[in-house]
């Protein structure tokens, strides 16, 4: 019945229910619409069509280490403005910005936790925080846990979720690169292992330096990983690019990945990756 025979035979018009906002999330995927509770019980998957959504780095840490095992290491420092930089905004307010967004002091979670019982030496970047970038303290926190692994000799994880270097603090950051590519050298010598884990999106000066070089390489499915983007290489070549291009399943059908793994199945394939590299724990 229309609004006006409601009115028209006196009945009292009901306004439509209010759905609270936040509660419906939409897959980039496929379009399904679906509850929020529904994707967090799924560790943020489409059920349909199994997109991945992007989590924040503290997620990582809850999905892939022991219960409460888990000790933040070096959460003190914070970048600063040395270059005095800005573009559309002060680099100190983009700062600010990233810290109230994410409650993170930078764009970088470290720590140490166990995973199987197995002390592990773990980093993981925090997209939120402008766009994972790679600055000063991200590059010296990463090398930091790299150094932390190789001097109690315990493996070494990273996740990344990253656009690159933090172009706000230009030469400072990509030194960044070649540091803690460094202390993985000095970790390969001391023949510990280092698993890299690749998420949404693993690009450019971070897919250059630290990201690349694990002695294992996991992605998880459809991540955009490379260096430049798709619509640069296009324009720099002047040509199409194969379709898939620059996905997790097209590194690895070119031997640039290990493995895809779904991300409940991260856990599970860590585990099985240290019993072979380390021997079993305990």
């Amino acid at each position: 019945m229309v609004w006006y025979e409601r009115i028209r035979k006196g009945l009292r018009h009901q306004s439509r229910r209010e759905i609270p906002d936040g509660l419906w999330v939409k897959c980039k995927g496929c379009g399904q619409i679906m509850h929020k509770g529904q994707l967090t019980r799924n560790l943020w998957v489409c059920p349909r069509c199994h997109y991945h959504f992007r989590v924040p780095s503290r997620a990582y840490l809850k999905l892939l280490l022991d219960e409460e095992s888990f000790e933040e290491t070096f959460a003190s420092m914070e970048s600063i403005d040395s270059l005095g930089f800005h573009d559309s905004k002060k680099y100190t307010d983009r700062l600010k910005q990233g810290r109230d967004k994410t409650n993170l002091r930078d764009a970088v979670v470290t720590g140490v936790g166990t995973i199987a019982g197995r002390r592990i030496s773990i980093g993981a970047l925090e997209f939120g925080f402008m766009g994972g970038s790679m600055g000063s303290v991200v590059g010296e926190k990463i090398t930091r846990c790299i150094n932390l692994g190789r001097q109690e000799g315990i493996p070494v994880v990273t996740i990344t979720a990253s656009g690159g270097a933090r172009m706000q603090e230009g030469i400072l950051s990509l030194m960044q690169m070649a540091k803690s590519s460094s202390a993985l050298a000095d970790l390969d010598k001391a023949g510990l292992p280092y698993v890299s884990i690749l998420t949404n999106p693993s690009t450019a000066g971070v897919m250059a330096s630290f990201a690349s070089l694990g002695d294992v390489i996991v992605a998880e499915p459809k991540a955009l990983l490379g260096f430049a983007g798709p619509r640069v290489i296009e324009q720099t070549i002047g040509g199409e690019l194969p379709e898939g291009f620059q996905s997790s399943e097209f590194f690895l059908a070119h031997g640039m990945v290990d493995m895809v793994v779904p991300r409940h199945e991260l856990r599970q394939r860590l585990i099985a990756l240290f019993d072979l590299l380390v021997g079993p724990s305990g």
